[in-house]
């Protein structure tokens, strides 16, 4: 026989499985916060309310370290900050000098040429690292195995040009430190047959994978005037765009190009994309995935044109650096795999070899500013899935 509890047991029932809000500390020891980063959240049951960044667990004084050194001494510690894209920072810090000294026109067409072919190398190597570490944020194994395979190859590239796997100190002030080895485009080559077709692996195995697209399809959605707010750059303001809706393919290679990335024909990708799954939305960890996924393609297509622009290219590989820094200040901008990395450098009145000040504008630093807004309102289960699309790297965010 059916029993019928009254109008007021009911609600004493409602009462007791209520629950408290919890804080919850994610980190800075938990593998799937890509580094030593805490993040407070604030949780009801397995909903999360409000998560808050921790910063500064990796801090190492690298600006002030940058105001007591020469630019040449400090350029091993730019490859500290994005230790995943090493011949980036080297980049782009160099640039800031060269700019504050008035070396900019004067760089090698050759030195160009090398410092565009290792830079592209290192987006593709960095992008392997953040979807093969994305998928075992969520739960899968095996693409972390294959994106490794390719991530060796290219630092055994790296290990031939100048001796390091990690970091590199190999883009330096007035070009590259050594010229390419004897046999090194070659192999170079050989890399990329190898690798174009290996892609098509990684989206079997994630970009459509039944499984990856549940844990990441509308999922952390980012919307663009959200992005521009939070100063998002990179993979993560693309993948919030809309080329249909008239939204520019945001990239300092096309917009303000450097290094004559104006004579390299390439694609920006961003939204919408032809193969994303229904479930998708514009702005998703999915499609911040999937940009990462097509600018490792374009990367490739670039390294071939450069290849090809090496064995004519004029110059030598490095002209003669300055011994002292001009009074003035320089800002340069480049893109770097996580987004739009700036240094800052000022030069002393008195002309000497030391510069005044140096600060770093870190792109993952703006990124991981938007955690909560992106957090809010999803599952306790759904946060590595977010903070993994982001592809943060607390090395450049803590500098």
């Amino acid at each position: 026989m059916a029993t019928i509890f009254p109008p007021e047991e009911e609600q004493i029932i409602e009462l007791d499985v209520r629950t408290d809000e919890m804080l919850v500390s994610m980190g800075p020891q938990h593998p799937s916060t890509h580094g030593v980063l805490r993040l407070v959240l604030r949780t009801d049951g397995e909903v999360v309310s409000e998560v808050t960044p921790h910063l500064g667990y990796l801090h190492r004084c690298a600006e002030k370290i940058g105001e007591n050194v020469t630019p040449i001494q400090f350029i091993p510690y730019t490859d500290r900050m994005d230790y995943l894209s090493g011949m980036n920072m080297n980049l782009g810090y160099s640039l800031a000098v060269e700019k504050l000294c008035g070396l900019t026109d004067k760089i090698p067409e050759k030195a160009q040429v090398i410092r565009v072919i290792v830079c592209e190398l290192n987006r593709i190597a960095s992008h392997l690292v953040g979807i093969g570490a994305y998928g075992l944020d969520l739960g899968t194994f095996s693409p972390f195995l294959y994106a490794f395979r390719e991530r060796e190859m290219i630092l055994d590239l790296f290990e031939e040009v100048c001796g390091a796997r990690l970091t590199y100190s190999y883009v330096t002030i007035g070009g590259v430190h050594d010229d390419l080895p004897e046999g090194w485009l070659e192999r170079c080559s050989k890399f990329l047959d190898w690798f174009e077709p290996r892609l098509e692996e990684y989206h079997t195995l994630l970009t459509r994978n039944s499984i990856f697209i549940k844990r990441t399809a509308g999922i952390g959605v980012l919307p663009r005037d959200m992005a521009v707010a939070y100063g998002c750059t990179g993979p993560m303001l693309r993948g919030s765009l809309n080329r249909e809706k008239g939204d520019p393919p945001w990239d300092l290679r096309k917009i303000e190009p450097y290094c004559g990335y104006e004579q390299y024909d390439f694609e920006i990708p961003i939204p919408p994309f032809r193969e994303a799954p229904v479930e998708a939305v514009i702005g998703d960890a999915w499609h911040r995935f999937y940009v990462r996924m097509k600018e490792m393609e374009q990367s490739a297509r670039i390294v071939r044109q450069a290849l090809r622009k090496y064995e004519t290219a004029r110059g030598a590989h490095r002209i003669e650096p300055p011994r002292h820094l001009p009074p003035g200040e320089a800002y340069v901008e480049t893109e770097c795999p996580r987004g739009q990395m700036g240094f800052y450098v000022v030069g002393r009145p008195t002309k000497e070899s030391v510069p005044l000040r140096v600060r770093a504008r870190s792109s993952s630093f703006c990124n991981l500013s938007v955690t909560h807004e992106i957090c809010r309102g999803c599952l306790i289960a759904d946060v590595p899935a977010i903070v993994g699309s982001i592809d943060i790297v607390m090395g450049e965010v803590d500098r």
